[in-house]
């Protein structure tokens, strides 16, 4: 018998791309059936992370006219990786095996049949991976990859080039709740939860349509919560750097010294050069404590990570639920 798959599709702001959307995913998940790889349960989740558009009145407007369409709504927008969570969270409820994918159409739907032909074989988790970044700019492609360098480098368990585009079981998303940090990095937890995994490549695509919503300012968010959520290190850099500047104090000292007595330059100039280093080191050094501080002082409140406020499934549970 064919296992269930709910096709889990976070949304913020989509009004342009949910109609192109919908069609193709509801296309695969048909041909899917047809060829009883899935369950004709199976059915396509949109998540509404508390768009300012018109998406939860399309999501609203497909499942009314199919039920193999569903959607939950978010109560406020949380953000991408609590939107997955959200999805996840419902979606476990019916499914066997889910796959999760953007809205913008820019990863390769037909990747979903390699997918289940892993699953099929064993895997509980298998990553969507780029096949290249041709597409690409140079400075995007040398962030990105930058990116997942230095998580590696700090000791973080990241599959390179991998999003958010993976397959997981049901025994894998139960395992991935059993994280409860409200500081979300996905792509460094699943990884964590364990189970057999597989790896499928992909061409990604352009956007089909809309506007990016990983603007620079954002992506370097996205990867400094990463580091800061999994690793330590940083802060032993910290310790490292600043006994580094106590052997360089102690020498600048004897500089200091030695030009007075030779009477080379004003003793002053390079004092001042040398504080205002110093000083640069130390507030950037206490900016990232706070950062580990700050996180701690929000992990320790445990408040909700989404509140779903609405649900459109088939048949819909009623009442509101919080994670």
């Amino acid at each position: 018998m064919a296992d269930v798959l709910y096709f889990v599709v976070p949304c913020y702001n989509e009004e342009d791309v949910l109609p192109e959307t919908s069609k193709r995913l509801l296309e695969k998940l048909e041909w899917l059936t047809s060829q009883g790889i899935v369950d004709e349960k199976s059915r396509i989740l949109f998540v509404d992370d508390g768009s300012k558009d018109k998406t939860w009145e399309i999501i609203r407007g497909l499942h009314q006219k199919d039920v193999r369409f569903s959607g939950v709504k978010e109560s406020r927008n949380r953000g991408h990786q609590n939107a997955l969570l959200a999805g996840l969270y419902t979606a476990v409820n019916y499914a066997d095996v889910t796959i999760t994918l953007d809205a913008d159409l820019q990863d390769d739907i037909n990747a979903a049949d390699g997918m289940l032909a892993a699953y099929n074989k064993g895997a509980d988790v298998v990553y969507g991976v780029r096949s290249a970044r041709e597409k690409d700019t140079f400075f995007k492609k040398f962030t990105a990859e930058g990116f997942y360098k230095v998580m590696k480098k700090m000791g973080v368990d990241v599959v390179f080039n991998h999003a958010d585009y993976r397959l997981m079981s049901k025994r894998a998303v139960k395992g991935l709740f059993e994280f409860g940090e409200t500081n979300l990095f996905l792509r460094g937890i699943v990884p964590m939860v364990g189970y057999p995994s597989d790896t499928v490549y992909y061409e990604r695509a352009e956007r089909f349509a809309g506007e990016s919503k990983y603007p620079l300012k954002k992506m370097l968010s996205f990867a400094l919560d990463g580091i800061t959520s999994f690793s330590a290190k940083p802060l032993g850099m910290i310790a490292s750097l600043g006994l580094a500047l106590t052997a360089l104090g102690f020498a600048g000292l004897i500089v200091t010294i030695v030009l007075l007595a030779l009477s080379i330059i004003p003793a002053w100039g390079l004092l001042i050069a040398v504080m205002t280093f110093l000083t640069g080191i130390i507030v950037t050094s206490i900016g990232v404590v706070g950062i580990y501080v700050g996180k701690n002082y929000i992990e320790t409140k445990a408040r909700p990570r989404f509140i779903i406020e609405e649900t459109l499934t088939d048949p819909s549970p009623t009442g509101d639920k919080t994670e």
